[in-house]
């Protein structure tokens, strides 16, 4: 794993990246600059370990999917992030060459990191580092879903074998959609990429 190419990369591909060496330093990077606002989140693993409800709700407008009390909620809570002024997310792998890759089931998280805010903030850890795009979406669907379907609870034969994906017919299945962030996407004015330098998510 090369983080120095990765974030060389990145940045060729017209994304901002900011590199810290732990978890706190990057929550508090994020909390200082980001006040007053109006902001969605996408479903993270990753930012629900590092707690940026709790902390970012406390002096601005939050809207996450994750508080939701049901799927109704979900969907209006999930309507509302895709036209906050920030929006943050995570990815489920990223290249060194300066692809990243996501999967979603519902589409909010994808829909949300490609259009109508004016900034997005990627939040990973260097552990979703592949050395290119092929491992990246590999580790995408091999790694990250299983896991993240194990997480929900989900009916799928990724989550009760917890190995590999199976491209399963289940429904609820939730590798629906892969999208591959080739460059910064030219609607939105800055796209930002956390790099933490610890293993974070899936």
């Amino acid at each position: 794993m090369d983080i120095q190419a990765t974030i060389k990369a990145l940045e060729k591909n017209r994304y901002t990246v900011s590199f810290f060496s732990s978890s706190k330093e990057a929550t508090d990077y994020l909390n200082e600059h980001l006040d007053q606002r109006i902001i969605g989140f996408g479903d993270s693993d990753t930012m629900a370990h590092m707690k940026f409800y709790e902390t970012l709700s406390a002096h601005n407008t939050v809207y996450d999917p994750q508080q939701s009390k049901d799927n109704d909620e979900f969907l209006e809570i999930a309507a509302k992030c895709l036209t906050t002024e920030i929006y943050l997310t995570s990815v489920n792998a990223i290249a060194q060459t300066g692809e990243m890759v996501n999967i979603d089931g519902t589409g909010n998280r994808i829909a949300g990191s490609l259009f109508g805010h004016q900034k997005v903030y990627f939040i990973l850890g260097t552990n979703k580092i592949e050395p290119d795009l092929e491992r990246a979406v590999w580790r995408a669907r091999n790694i990250a879903a299983p896991k993240n379907a194990k997480r929900f609870q989900l009916a799928t034969p990724c989550a009760i074998k917890g190995d590999h994906c199976y491209d399963c017919s289940s429904p609820d299945r939730i590798c629906n959609a892969l999208t591959i962030h080739l460059k910064k996407m030219n609607d939105v004015d800055d796209v930002e990429i956390i790099l933490i330098d610890e293993e974070l998510g899936f």
